[in-house]
């Protein structure tokens, strides 16, 4: 299996905190991992409040999320380098760099292809950020 980033204009790849297409080659299976945010990945329904006391600062809440997809992502064997596409739902676009400057702490120089779509609420009061990904498992899994 093979994942690789396309860029039609390479040369400005550096400019962009994701891909604008991920191509996968050779047989692998797919994870679709539900959308988390800065909640604890399992908790109580219906919310119990003293659950979701969140942080107000989105890269603390970036950083939240992505451990709970780390979680996901450890029980499966893979990493960070499996995932393929990132879907980001913000409450507010002004959060956006804070965002990607986190995700590029855990996604280094690999950038899978995203959306980024802003929203007026999320399911936690106070959560300010939501991201959900596909990521590619080999073969043999």
């Amino acid at each position: 299996m093979q994942i690789d980033a396309v860029h039609p204009r390479p040369e400005a790849a550096d400019e962009m905190p994701y891909a604008p297409a991920v191509e996968v080659r050779g047989c692998a299976g797919l994870l679709f991992i539900a959308g988390a945010t800065a909640s604890p990945l399992y908790h109580r329904h219906p919310h119990v409040p003293e659950e979701h006391e969140l942080p107000h600062d989105i890269k603390e809440q970036t950083r939240m999320a992505l451990a709970n997809i780390k979680l996901v992502l450890d029980a499966r064997g893979i990493s960070w380098d499996n995932v393929v596409k990132i879907t980001k739902y913000v409450t507010d676009m002004r959060d956006m760099d804070g965002m990607y400057q986190v995700l590029g702490e855990h996604f280094g120089t690999w950038r899978p292809a995203g959306t980024l779509v802003a929203v007026n609420n999320l399911s936690a009061p106070g959560a300010r950020i939501e991201l959900d990904m596909i990521a590619v498992l080999p073969s043999a899994m």
